[in-house]
């Protein structure tokens, strides 16, 4: 199936949305890539990203595997002294197929550091059932 990309830029304590829905539910997606790359290399960053799949009022920088509305979660860090302190990255996602809106959330624990995120999405044609299944755990996890 055909892979969709979305690619920004957060700041701290913003909150991405990326418009997926459609009028039918029909079209599923599956995130298979999710990275993330420093805005400026000689800014110091540890910074929190995840993605949800319901609205979020405010970005975090705790993860809780046990929210079933978090799809993805990624932890930037490095000193602007890369030479001594090497950047890591870890990002860790869902197999979840789902046909709603996405939330991208940043927060920086060290400062007030900017980001950059990249993201793929397989696209799904879904059937009825699926999209049935899909829509109705999206609608569970709003109330």
């Amino acid at each position: 199936m055909p892979i969709k990309t979305f690619r920004g830029q957060l700041a701290d304590n913003a909150i991405d949305t990326i418009i997926l829905h459609t009028n039918t539910g029909s079209t599923g997606y599956r995130l298979v890539k999710f990275e993330l790359m420093f805005v400026d290399l000689a800014t110091s960053i540890k910074s929190v990203v995840k993605i949800y799949k319901t609205v979020q009022s405010t970005a975090t920088d705790t993860i809780d595997f046990n929210d079933n509305t978090l799809l993805a979660a990624g932890i930037l860090s490095g000193k602007a002294d890369q030479t001594a302190y090497p950047e890591d990255m870890i990002t860790i996602f869902d197999n979840e197929i789902f046909n709603q809106d996405i939330y991208i959330t940043h927060a920086e624990v060290a400062g007030s550091a900017s980001l950059n995120y990249y993201i793929e999405l397989e696209q799904v044609k879904l059937d009825l059932n699926e999209n049935t299944v899909a829509t109705l755990k999206d609608i569970r996890n709003l109330s």
